[in-house]
């Protein structure tokens, strides 16, 4: 029997091409296959860091894998700018609902017997409030990270938006996040060669 040809990674690996902060100057283009990494990387730590200096019980193996889907519907959709997203409730209702076609259209690509397994990391429905928390979480650290890095190389039109998020990211009140900010954040600043030390 043959087996049945499914376009669902030849059209994810297309994320590379979609140019994140399309609303704003870059000094560093950042694309949405490196910020899903990014995200996935931040969440791993921050579940990691939840459960064993804040006495959590999440799987951090499932949050870094959701974590590196939670953007895939772009594929479909492209990178909606955050101020056009939540400009309003009628705004963010409609873009929630082409999210979830996306994600139903996205999971439709691959074989039926890998659907189930697979659905959990591409329908946020399915992840528990803690998993999605952490994953926004990473997002919105990815994103301060991201202003920070526009901003170190002279690029000031981020700066409100470094504001905001950090902003954010204080109100959410997340000890893990506030934990990363004070142990890992600061290294981004450094230049390389201060990272290898010694």
């Amino acid at each position: 029997m043959a087996a049945i040809v499914s376009h669902f990674f030849a059209y994810v690996s297309r994320l590379r091409w979609i140019k994140r902060w399309g609303l704003m100057r870059n000094a560093i283009e950042e694309n949405v296959a490196t910020h899903s990494w990014e995200v996935a990387t931040l969440a791993h730590a921050l579940a990691i860091i939840r459960n064993h200096r804040f006495n959590g019980t999440v799987n951090a193996d499932r949050i870094a894998a959701a974590a590196l889907y939670h953007d895939a519907t772009e594929v479909i959709t492209g990178d909606m700018p955050t101020p056009v997203k939540y400009h309003s409730r009628v705004m963010r209702e409609a873009f929630g609902d082409i999210e979830h076609k996306a994600e139903a259209e996205l999971l439709a690509l691959l074989p039926e017997d890998l659907q189930g397994p697979f659905a959990p990391y591409l329908q946020e429905s399915q992840l528990a409030r803690e998993e999605k928390e952490l994953i926004k979480a990473a997002d919105r650290l990815s994103a301060w990270l991201k202003c920070q890095a526009e901003i170190r190389a002279g690029n000031q039109e981020f700066g409100p938006a470094a504001t905001q998020i950090r902003q954010r990211l204080e109100q959410d009140g997340l000890p893990e996040v506030q934990y990363f900010l004070q142990v890992f954040a600061p290294s981004y600043d450094q230049p390389l060669d201060n990272l290898l030390g010694d």
